[in-house]
C-alpha cells in the first residue's frame, strides 16, 4: 500500500496494489476434480428405493408382518374357535363382513383421503355381484340352454351381453372393469364441470335410484326383484359345499389384505399427499399447476373396482344378488362403516365394517324389531362425540388416556430430544432453584 498526499486539499490518498489470483494449472486441477467426481458418481435409481437400515423400511416390514399375522389368525385360528363354541355359522358371516370391508376401503380412499362423499357405491358393489352371478347361472348349463328364470318369462335366446360370461377369465375381468369404467365415465362428466361436495353426493345417489329401478324392472334379463340365485358350480366345484365356502372365506381374507396393501401404497408418497391436498384445498392444487380432474376420476374408478370385487365375493358367499344391493340405504350404511372406524385411516374402515355388521347381526337376533334404532344411535354418537372415528380417537386421545391409567408419561407433542436431554433438565432445575 502506498500513501500519497493530495497537494490541493491536504487529504491522503491510499493506493492499494492489485491482487492477481494465481491461475496456474487451474484448468488442469478442474479436469482432475471432474474426473474423480465422475468415477465416484453412481447411477440413480428412479423408482422407490428403501435403505434396509432405515426407519421407514423397518416400519414397512413391521406392518407387513402384522397384516400377515392377522390374516393367518383369521384363517387358521378363528374358524376352529367358532366351531368349538357352537357358532360355526358365524364363519360365513365373518367372510361376508370381510368382503364388505373391501368396499369400506374404497370409500375411505375417495372420502377420507380425497374428500368425495359417494352415496352410490351400492351400484358398483351390485354390478360386481351380478357379473359373477351371471357366470354362475351359465356354468352348469349346456351350450344353447337358458337360465331357468328366462324360460319362465318366455325368453327364446340368450341376450348378447350374457355371452361373455360363459368365460370365467372374462367374468373376473368384467367384475372389476365394468364398475371401474362406469365410475370413470360418471366421474369424468361430473369432475370436468367442477361439481363437488354435496352436489356430487346427490348425483351419486340419483345414479343409485336409476340403476335400482332399471334392474328391478328387468325380469327377463336379470329376474327383476328376485335377483340371481340358486348357484350350483364354479369351475366344477360345488359352490355350496363347506370346503368351497371355506375357500371363499380364505380368498376373501387374502384379497382384503392385498386391497389394504394397494390402498396403503396409493396413500403413502406423493400421490397420497396430492389426494389429501385435493381434499383440503382443491383450488390451491389447481393454482399450483395440477389438474385434479384426472386424479379424482382415477381414484373414483379404483374405488368402484374394489367395490366390484367385494360384490362378487359377497355374492358367492351369500348365494344371492338382487337390486336390494343398489338400495340407497345400503350405500349410506357403507359410509357409516367408514365414519365409525375413522376417515383417512384404512385400518379404521376395516374395523368399522366388521364391527358395525357384527353389531347389527347380534342386535337383530336379540332385538329384531328395534335394532335399526341402535344403528342410528351409533351413528349419532360417532358424529357428535367421535368425529374422527374410533381409530382417530385412539390416535389422538386413547393412547394418552391408557398411559395415564398405567402411570406412564403422556406422549410428547413437541421436540422429544429437548424434553429428554439431560442438559436441558439440569438447566430447568437451576432456573427452578433460583
Amino acid at each position: 500500500m502506498q500513501e500519497n498526499e493530495n497537494k490541493g486539499n491536504g487529504r491522503k490518498i491510499y493506493h492499494y496494489p492489485r491482487v492477481r489470483k494465481r491461475t496456474e494449472n487451474w484448468q488442469e486441477k478442474e479436469t482432475v476434480v471432474e474426473t474423480v467426481a465422475a468415477k465416484d458418481r453412481k447411477p440413480k435409481f428412479q423408482g422407490l428405493k428403501l435403505n434396509p437400515g432405515s426407519t421407514k423400511y423397518k416400519s414397512i416390514l413391521i406392518e407387513v408382518g402384522i397384516v400377515s399375522a392377522i390374516a393367518l389368525i383369521t384363517i387358521l385360528l378363528i374358524p376352529p374357535l367358532l366351531t368349538v363354541a357352537g357358532q360355526a355359522f358365524r364363519i360365513g358371516l365373518l367372510g361376508r363382513f370381510l368382503a364388505l370391508a373391501i368396499v369400506a376401503l374404497g370409500i375411505d380412499l375417495i372420502w377420507g383421503y380425497t374428500g368425495m362423499l359417494s352415496l352410490g357405491h351400492g351400484v358398483f358393489f351390485a354390478l360386481g355381484g351380478y357379473a359373477l352371478a351371471m357366470y354362475l347361472q351359465l356354468a352348469p348349463l349346456e351350450p344353447g340352454r337358458l337360465p331357468e328364470f328366462m324360460g319362465l318369462y318366455g325368453v327364446q335366446q340368450l341376450p348378447w351381453f350374457w355371452q361373455p360370461f360363459y368365460s370365467f377369465p372374462l367374468t373376473v375381468i368384467g367384475l372389476i372393469i365394468i364398475p371401474a369404467l362406469l365410475a370413470a365415465l360418471l366421474g369424468y362428466l361430473v369432475f370436468r364441470n367442477r361439481i363437488r361436495g354435496v352436489y356430487f353426493s346427490i348425483l351419486t345417489q340419483a345414479a343409485t335410484i336409476v340403476f335400482f329401478n332399471f334392474f328391478n324392472g328387468q325380469q327377463k334379463l336379470f329376474n327383476g326383484t328376485n335377483g340371481l340365485t340358486n348357484y350350483k358350480t364354479l369351475l366344477g366345484f360345488d359352490v355350496n359345499a363347506p370346503q368351497t365356502q371355506f375357500f371363499f372365506y380364505t380368498l376373501t381374507i387374502i384379497l382384503l389384505a392385498l386391497a389394504y396393501g394397494f390402498c396403503r401404497w396409493l396413500t403413502t408418497g406423493r400421490f397420497g399427499r396430492l389426494l389429501v391436498a385435493i381434499r383440503d384445498d382443491e383450488s390451491r392444487v389447481r393454482f399450483s399447476g395440477y389438474n385434479p380432474t384426472g386424479f379424482k376420476v382415477l381414484v373414483f374408478a379404483i374405488s368402484a373396482g374394489l367395490a366390484g370385487i367385494a360384490g362378487a365375493l359377497y355374492t358367492v358367499q351369500t348365494g344371492l344378488i338382487s337390486p336390494k344391493a343398489m338400495d340407497i340405504a345400503f350405500s349410506i350404511e357403507m359410509v357409516i362403516w367408514v365414519a365409525v372406524g375413522g376417515r383417512a385411516s384404512l385400518i379404521g374402515a376395516i374395523i368399522g365394517a366388521i364391527l358395525v355388521n357384527f353389531a347389527r347381526s347380534l342386535l337383530s337376533e336379540q332385538f329384531p324389531e328395534i335394532w335399526l334404532f341402535f344403528q342410528g344411535a351409533l351413528f349419532l354418537i360417532v358424529v357428535m362425540f367421535l368425529p374422527d372415528g374410533l381409530v382417530g380417537w385412539w390416535r389422538s386421545q386413547g393412547i394418552n388416556q391408557i398411559k395415564k391409567l398405567l402411570g406412564r408419561p403422556n406422549q410428547v407433542v413437541t421436540y422429544p430430544s429437548l424434553e429428554t436431554d439431560p442438559e436441558v433438565q439440569q438447566e430447568r432445575e437451576k432456573l427452578a432453584g433460583k
